[in-house]
């Protein structure tokens, strides 16, 4: 029997839709993207599209509630499903909310995570429509499923990268899992004194603030989306960045047949990103490239829309678009080019003591 771990989550989902088709003519798109794409109006003249994507949270698996309030977690799990929608171009509507729950949660605690998904809802203007509720055995399990919707020659595919055309990237990059980092040193700290919790010393984030909101609390960039439609700019793919940089890229890569070059010296880096990075020892451009989930956009966009592109704020040109014989490559500050791996934090792989 094969472990499930040597497929990764990508091959798992290549192994169990490879040679999958569609049997309904309302199903325009399915695996592959950000969201599916589905047509139920017969009529020519309706060019609205329905978009929909799930996204299922796990605690002790993506998220810690050590250190994670429920109503950041609520909040969060809303997001990266409006996310998806904004990713395809698109506006998201209604969500459906199902939670596995354990014993040891109370009604109290069941408001407090709510509190934060209606919260997402109110500030993007999303209704809640439904979902479902059970028991569990291990703990909380969020299973969040988004439905949007966009004008059919307004969506935007990971598939639609041409040749010569710009890699754009919007915020900065690392921040969350820096921030990330930050936690669990804490809570590292904070096991070590268990027994002693009156005089245990408290975690102090003073200075490191906004790496603490990127990971617990991050915003869909529904304002990027605005701002590239005020300026006339259509992207030609897209998706957001969950997984890290480098994996995203090579998403866009494959489902375009075309290579990249990525320009290290130009990926966006914050601040306390790049210091905390420095206090952790470690490079801060792999925080970029493969810390994910800091749901940030990665588009491209065609040569000629350069000019345009570098007037819009929080938006950066990375790199560019070049033939799939070419390879996807990060270019490095000293001159170097390396093929780009999709190194990200693996899900299903087994836990190892270091």
């Amino acid at each position: 029997m094969t472990e499930i771990s040597t497929l990764g989550e990508f091959g798992l989902i290549d192994r169990l839709t490879d040679g999958m088709k569609m049997q309904n003519v309302s199903t325009l798109r399915g695996v592959g993207d950000d969201c599916a794409v589905l047509k139920y109006s017969a009529d020519p003249s309706d060019d609205r599209r329905v978009l929909v994507t799930t996204d299922m949270l796990m605690e002790g698996i993506h998220f810690d509630l050590t250190y994670t309030p429920l109503k950041h977690l609520g909040y969060k799990a809303a997001m990266v499903n409006f996310s998806d929608v904004y990713a395809m171009n698109g506006k998201p509507r209604q969500l459906l909310v199902s939670l596995a729950v354990g014993r040891r949660f109370k009604v109290e605690h069941m408001d407090e995570l709510y509190a934060g998904i209606r919260l997402a809802c109110e500030r993007h203007g999303v209704d809640i429509v439904g979902g479902d509720t059970t028991s569990s055995l291990t703990g909380l399990a969020i299973s969040i499923t988004c439905i949007g919707e966009a004008k059919a020659d307004e969506i935007v595919y990971r598939s639609g990268a041409q040749n010569t055309d710009l890699l754009c990237v919007s915020g900065n990059l690392g921040a969350a899992y820096m921030g990330l980092q930050l936690m669990e040193r804490e809570k590292r700290v904070f096991e070590s004194q268990k027994g002693n919790v009156e005089t245990a010393a408290q975690p102090d984030f003073s200075g490191r603030e906004y790496l603490i909101e990127r990971f617990l609390k991050p915003e869909a960039r529904r304002d990027i989306i605005e701002r590239l439609h005020e300026a006339g700019i259509r992207p030609t793919a897209m998706m957001d960045i969950s997984d890290g940089l480098s994996s995203e890229a090579m998403h866009i890569c494959k489902q375009s047949q075309a290579g990249c070059r990525i320009y290290e010296e130009h990926i966006p880096i914050d601040y306390q990103t790049a210091v905390t990075a420095e206090e952790f020892n470690f490079n801060v451009y792999t925080a970029a490239l493969n810390g994910g989930e800091d749901y940030e956009l990665l588009f491209t966009v065609p040569l000629a829309d350069y000019e345009h592109i570098k007037m819009v704020e929080d938006v950066k040109v990375i790199g560019h678009i070049t033939p799939a014989e070419e390879g996807t490559m990060l270019c490095t500050r000293d001159g170097n080019t390396f093929a780009l791996k999709a190194q990200g934090w693996n899900p299903l792989a087994e836990k190892t003591d270091d």
